[in-house]
């Protein structure tokens, strides 16, 4: 940071080579480009022109609204995340695009729509909106140079290729994943899985189970203590405790009722599919107590297997049989007991499965924390590279 430019108009990051450049200056969008309207496409044949709507590329036509690089924001819906576009393109009417762009470039507007809080401008109170007339009065700070903008877009575009290439190796560590939940448990009808590790082989077939052979389903509680961390059901992502909330029991909700022991299961019983499911290893003085919308599972033989088991697409299939409710499926503990599975009659050979399932978990946890990690980098850049400005909206 230049100490210089401390009380001026400029970022507080900003490149060497433009430190005696002039302040950044404030113009409103309508003077830097104009909005330009998403059409309706049903009219349209099939062809190679993307049609994109709020949620990103819908399907390709043959004809197409614009062509060129534009940045897109959405109308109706969805409308933070701004999407950056370049050749011949389709946009949806609840989809903004961008064009005629005077003295910016399109790349660094992506930038500065990224830093924008869009829900300060939402019209609505049921869907959010966005009205041309409100956002095109939108203010904000301006290099004096394009080369300075293209400067920041470069940088803060490396970043993004980095993002996107840790995206592709997770997605990968996931296909990888799945495909050993497919291989290493048998499939409906069969009682043994497609790949057997070697020093199982003469182990027999697997033996059928119901699951409350294999587990207790919501084992009985002692009294819950005076302070604990209430897990609920948005607490948990992808099989990491994202929100630690310590509570009291005066003040704990109806459904804190699950009073939790290392290594138990919670098994997501509400919308099974997302399989948001945690497996409590926690070693803490402080209790941990899961909502009702959790069903409560102690393994047992290993934990780790049935904490597996549950992310198996045949299991959850077998659950979604047994759901009530179109919105928001739902099985209760009831029908989740009687659930007949295969399993390993060998206790080593169901270890066996787990940790060569926990080591691919340990890799996708890493490199979450990896794009954790570069997404808190990217918006320390936005909040550096760009000085602020105050709207009225």
């Amino acid at each position: 940071m230049n100490k210089n430019n401390e009380n001026k108009l400029v970022p507080r990051l900003r490149f060497p080579e433009f430190w005696n450049d002039r302040e950044w200056s404030g113009k409103s969008f309508s003077q830097l480009f104009e909005f330009g309207n998403g059409k309706d496409y049903k009219h349209l044949l099939s062809g190679d022109i993307p049609v994109y709507g709020t949620g990103g590329k819908m399907l390709l036509v043959n004809d197409y609204l614009y062509d060129g690089e534009s940045v897109c924001i959405g109308r109706k819906g969805t409308i933070d995340k701004p999407l950056y576009l370049t050749g011949k393109f389709w946009t949806v009417d609840t989809l903004f695009y961008t064009h005629s762009f005077v003295n910016c470039i399109p790349k660094f507007i992506h930038y500065v729509f990224q830093n924008i809080n869009w829900y300060d401008y939402n019209e609505a109170g049921g869907v959010p909106s966005l009205s041309k007339t409100t956002i095109r009065k939108i203010r904000v700070l301006i290099p004096p140079s394009i080369k300075e903008q293209q400067k920041i877009a470069a940088c803060l575009s490396s970043l993004d290729e980095v993002i996107t290439a840790e995206n592709q190796k997770l997605t990968v560590l996931k296909e990888h994943k799945k495909g050993l939940l497919q291989n290493l448990f048998p499939q409906e009808g069969e009682t043994l899985p497609k790949f057997r590790f070697k020093e199982f082989e003469d182990s027999g077939e697997w033996v059928e189970k119901s699951f409350e052979e294999i587990c207790d389903v919501n084992p009985s509680s002692n009294q819950l203590p005076f302070e604990f961390v209430y897990i609920d059901l948005e607490s948990v992502d992808n099989g990491i405790l994202k929100k630690v909330n310590k509570i009291t029991l005066e003040g704990a909700p109806s459904r804190a009722q699950r009073l939790l022991k290392k290594n138990d299961v919670i098994y997501q019983m509400v919308r099974p599919y997302q399989m948001n499911n945690y497996f409590f290893q926690a070693e803490s003085e402080i209790k941990y107590v899961a909502s009702t919308g959790y069903a409560q599972l102690r393994a047992f033989e290993s934990s780790e297997f049935l904490f597996q088991l549950i992310h198996t697409q045949y299991f959850v299939d077998k659950v979604l049989t047994r759901c009530t409710g179109s919105n928001y499926p739902a099985i209760n503990s009831s029908d989740l007991k009687l659930i007949e599975l295969q399993i390993p009659k060998n206790p080593k050979e169901q270890q066996k499965i787990a940790e060569t399932l926990s080591s691919v978990d340990d890799l996708i946890n890493a490199q979450n924390q990896k794009i954790e990690a570069l997404q808190l980098h990217k918006k320390g850049l936005l909040q550096g590279l760009f000085p602020t400005i105050n709207n009225e909206a």
